[in-house]
């Protein structure tokens, strides 16, 4: 449920309302394949290390994955080769996932873009990881743009980018969006009213919005 109720803000919202929390979320350098492109739902974990001798595989973990969860891939930031194709890409949409979040590359873009299955990652590249990656844990906490990631976390991403919302904030976190949406409405509907910008964010508190709130 609290998925859902997320689902309905921005990534901007969401990170106002964890600056205003203090806790980390947004994960630098993670984008969009496509503008259009956005995914809401708890996280489905995988890390993955250079490959040993002989090298392991890059991973059937998909089999795994429950409708509506996020794929998160920490591929430490490699660009060198990618962690997800066109197979994984058909296979994630015809079994209803959300969105694939990847520390890294991805490649055969043209199904996702065809499909408009939303993709999140640092960019594309051709290259295959097999026998360059391996799978090293499934289920265990990453680290994807900076920000540790959990199952269960959910992950929000929409034309912005992504960002990431410990699963145990997450109902905190949403009624803190509604606020925050609640009140920068105000703001443009008072300024299309004929209110200076000045005005209306001053008289609505829009500076205050992320800013943690204090005590004493």
């Amino acid at each position: 449920m609290t998925a859902h109720l997320l689902a309905r803000f921005s990534t901007a919202t969401v990170s106002d309302a964890l600056d205003r929390l203090g806790r980390p979320g947004s994960l630098l350098g993670i984008a969009p394949l496509f503008d259009g492109a956005r995914a809401c739902g708890p996280a489905f974990t995988v890390r993955y290390v250079t490959a040993g001798s002989p090298p392991g595989t890059v991973g059937d973990y998909l089999d795994d994955v429950a409708p509506g969860e996020v794929v998160v891939l920490d591929n430490a930031g490699r660009t060198d080769c990618t962690v997800w194709g066109d197979i994984l890409t058909a296979v994630a949409r015809d079994r209803g996932v959300s969105g694939t979040v990847i520390d890294g590359v991805c490649r055969d873009v043209q199904r996702a873009l065809g499909t408009g299955y939303p993709i999140y990652s640092r960019g594309r590249f051709m290259r295959t990881g097999k026998d360059r990656v391996e799978v090293s844990d499934v289920g265990r906490p990453v680290t994807v743009g900076g920000v540790q990631v959990r199952r269960g976390d959910l992950l929000l991403g929409d034309a912005d980018g992504v960002i990431a919302i410990p699963h145990e904030i997450a109902d905190q976190v949403a009624e803190i969006c509604a606020e925050i949406s609640t009140r920068e409405e105000a703001v443009l509907a008072d300024v299309l009213a004929g209110a200076s910008i000045a005005r209306a964010r001053r008289g609505h508190g829009y500076h205050l919005l992320q800013r943690k709130a204090t005590t004493g």
